[in-house]
């Protein structure tokens, strides 16, 4: 017991360091007031928190969490059937299969976000290529909308979904759908009741990592989406480096942090539900 605290002592004293003391001195600071010229005053203050129910930081937040949920389930819904073929395709079709999912983290970032505007504005690739198979007769608006914001999202984030269920996959006993096809069962029926619920956790990580990142992203939003699209990371961002408003961008990120939290225990709590439902419906 004495060793296994040993070992457990640098990650204790890491998570002290650069997580649980950060979010201590944010919420700290998410109670204080500031200046005319920005500064930090040190007195107690719950004026953040009330600037936040303004309507127009309230429709930021409800249009971060609609984007974030919507590009989460595209991303399962992509995600799932792909991870699936590549687990039980052959081994040299897994392995390309693998790379090809992960040669997006081969090249930056900003420069895969920026194809994207050359793709989609309105002299880029994509407009030429419908006005030449005369499908259309003037450019269509597509950059600097919300739809090219869920685009970027969901190409940059389908990676993070596929990688968790494809490690599911690959380790749920394959026994058990022997045994569900020897007894009778059809293909479909035996997904339902055994591959997915095994997979749950895949799902779990999957939906995790993308809605967490998805929340936390304000680079897509700022170059897909300009003026017109903005989340509630944007309006961090620049409450920290442009307003210099801590004590609001503090507050925010609290509000933010707790929401996901709040969603992630409810979706956790669905799933457990649905794999019950599952098992006891066998």
């Amino acid at each position: 017991m004495k060793k296994l605290r040993l070992i457990h002592l640098p990650v204790m004293i890491w998570l002290i360091l650069f997580l649980i003391i950060p979010i201590l001195i944010v919420i700290g600071i998410s109670f204080l007031q500031r200046d005319e010229l920005g500064n930090l005053v040190y007195s107690f203050s719950l004026e953040s928190y009330a600037t936040f129910f303004d309507p127009l930081y309230l429709g930021i937040y409800m249009d971060t969490i609609w984007l974030s949920v919507v590009t989460t389930i595209i991303c399962l819904l992509l995600s799932y059937p792909l991870a699936y073929y590549i687990a039980n395709a052959s081994p040299k079709i897994q392995t390309w299969g693998i790379i090809l999912v992960t040669v997006p983290f081969w090249i930056n970032f900003l420069i895969r976000t920026y194809a994207w505007v050359l793709l989609l504005r309105t002299q880029g690739t994509v407009n030429n290529l419908l006005i030449a198979l005369g499908w259309i007769h003037e450019p269509i608006q597509m950059l600097y909308t919300k739809g090219a914001v869920l685009l970027g999202m969901v190409y940059t984030f389908v990676p993070f979904m596929v990688l968790p269920i494809y490690v599911a996959i690959e380790q749920m006993d394959r026994r058990l759908l022997d045994a569900a096809s020897d007894l009778g069962a059809t293909k479909w029926r035996a997904f339902l009741h055994i591959t997915l619920p095994q997979t749950k956790s895949g799902i779990m990580t999957g939906c995790v990592l993308v809605y967490v990142s998805t929340t936390g992203m304000f680079v897509v939003t700022d170059i897909l989406g300009g003026a017109k699209s903005a989340m509630l990371s944007n309006i961090i961002q620049s409450q920290f480096l442009g307003s210099r408003n801590w004590p609001f961008g503090a507050a925010l990120s609290i509000i933010f942090v707790v929401t996901s939290l709040v969603l992630i225990f409810l979706f956790n709590r669905a799933m457990q539900s649905r794999y019950l439902a599952a098992r006891e419906g066998k």
